[in-house]
């Protein structure tokens, strides 16, 4: 009897047993399952692609959109087709008149060809940083230190275009290269605050000069056209009065020319009567009063007779 229950229970548990690592290995399939399809399928995004192994064997890019992938056996590799940039930080430079300078600039590229740029190079930032500064110095090498600080777009445009002609057979296009910086030696950059010093003063006496010469001239300008109207006025007051004198005159000819005899008689007494009460012992008679005292003389003989 006990013998029995002991068998009974050893059967149990190996069918409990038996039971547990199927499913244990039920999950650890799934698992294995998931993971291949994990590995296997991939979204790609609109801005990437990707270059297909299989076996070793380039076959294909693939992209954008639902990726398959036979597991084990392919193999991809993500590229950015976005417009990316690699930093050159410091590299120093010597120009041809043997000055020391210290270049930053930026690398702007993005890959046309995701099958060359895979295949055809190892290490594309690398390669375009040292074509980039291998560029950098020989293109330096050639210009005097004023006009590398003043060439910037110049040496901009060479290095994209060495650049360009590198790595157009990786796949990839170098769009721009920026310099963002320029350091010049100390003793250089001492001269240069000097210099800009001494030009903005240059700048700001030949301002002061402009301005003092523009017043004058403005000053110069106020008094003639003072003068010009001062003299129009002194003019046009002689007119009127010239013609004030004229207008007088005429008046007075035309007033002389209504008096008679006896009038201009009577005037020319008037006259002679402010003449004697003067203190002076002479007495000046103009000839004409004798040819008007000769009525008087007439009318005289007629009132009181000829005396014979």
């Amino acid at each position: 009897m006990i013998e029995s229950l002991i068998i009974n229970a050893l059967v149990a548990t190996a069918q409990i047993s038996f039971v547990g690592v199927g499913s244990i290995i039920l999950i650890l399939l799934a698992v294995f399952v998931a993971a291949i399809l994990a590995t296997s399928i991939k979204i790609v995004p609109e801005y990437q692609r990707i270059v297909v192994f299989r076996l070793g064997r380039a076959i294909a890019v693939k992209g954008p959109g639902l990726v398959f992938l036979w597991p084990i056996i392919d193999k991809g590799v993500v590229i950015d087709l976005r417009e990316q940039y690699i930093e050159v930080t410091h590299q120093t430079c010597i120009t041809k008149d043997n000055a020391p300078v210290d270049i930053d600039f930026l690398i702007y590229f993005r890959v046309v060809d995701p099958m060359k740029s895979v295949i055809e190079v190892a290490d594309f930032r690398g390669a375009a940083v040292g074509i980039a500064t291998t560029t950098l110095r020989a293109v330096v090498g050639d210009i005097d230190l004023d006009h590398v600080l003043a060439r910037r777009e110049y040496i901009n445009e060479v290095l994209r275009t060495k650049l360009d002609e590198v790595t157009e057979r990786w796949g990839v296009k170098v769009t721009a290269v920026e310099i963002r910086e320029i350091i010049p030696p100390r003793e250089v950059q001492e001269a240069m605050i000097k210099q800009m010093s001494a030009e903005r003063t240059r700048r700001a006496m030949v301002t002061e000069a402009e301005g003092k010469k523009e017043s004058a001239i403005r000053v110069a300008e106020g008094e003639k056209m003072a003068a010009i109207l001062k003299a129009e006025g002194e003019k046009q007051a002689a007119i009127l009065r010239a013609e004030g004198i004229a207008t007088a005159l005429d008046i007075v000819n035309k007033a002389a020319k209504q008096l008679d005899e006896r009038t201009l008689l009577l005037q020319y007494l008037d006259a002679l009567k402010d003449i004697a009460a003067a203190p002076s012992t002479k007495i000046v008679l103009p000839m004409e009063l004798f040819s008007l005292i000769k009525p008087l003389e007439r009318v005289g003989k007629a009132l009181f007779g000829s005396k014979e």
